[in-house]
């Protein structure tokens, strides 16, 4: 046999051996921020939080406005008053607007305290059902889509994710528990879970 058909047999050998370990690994990817936003559960957990936000620019309204209306006094009637009047109405000012801003701060970071816990709990439910399809289908790997510079639409399987954690009806938090106990999952834990799911602060259900 010549030099030249050995070596063009030995090229196809090798293409077919790469071809069956190509096949042999199957891989898919989830987005996790679009499952959270819009499974059921992220979806209840979003507009409890809208209702939040809403409720406290609600209760701190007041202290806004009274802020603004010393705002307008200090501009409109500043230059009329006496020095000592202009410097009680700033001085006022500044207390009011201390209080308005520590106390929208705390919210805020009672706010997002509370998002964090909740997305962490969906997370972590989201990665059992990604951890249970992924060894019921034969998956090699399953990334997270922010973790991939390109995947084919095909091996998307977040709608699937979707619809099965939709299917679960089960309380946030709790899947992967073999006994419907409540894991309580952290959002300043490490990268990812025993689960292998994305960290919860990589996603939000305030997005």
């Amino acid at each position: 046999m010549r030099p030249s058909v050995i070596v063009g047999a030995g090229l196809v050998l090798i293409a077919a051996a790469g071809s069956v370990r190509a096949e042999a690994n199957k891989f898919a990817y989830v987005d996790v921020q679009r499952a959270l936003n819009e499974c059921d559960a992220g979806k209840r957990a979003k507009a409890e939080f809208q209702s939040k936000i809403k409720s406290l620019e609600s209760r701190l309204q007041p202290q806004q406005d009274e802020v603004q209306s010393l705002k307008d006094q200090l501009e409109k009637k500043g230059m009329l008053m006496t020095d000592d009047q202009r410097q009680r109405l700033q001085d006022q000012l500044q207390a009011k607007l201390k209080n308005f801003e520590r106390d929208y701060k705390d919210d805020q970071d009672e706010l997002q305290k509370e998002d964090n816990k909740v997305t962490a709990k969906i997370v972590h439910d989201l990665a059992q059902i990604i951890r249970s399809m992924g060894q019921r289908d034969g998956y090699t790997m399953v990334m997270e889509k922010g973790s991939i510079l390109w995947g084919a639409p095909g091996i998307d399987i977040t709608d699937s994710v979707i619809r099965s954690y939709n299917a679960s009806h089960v309380p946030i938090g709790t899947l992967g528990e073999g006994g419907g106990g409540s894991r309580q999952a952290s959002a300043e834990s490490d990268d990812s879970d025993d689960s292998g799911a994305p960290a919860a602060k990589k996603s939000t259900i305030s997005k």
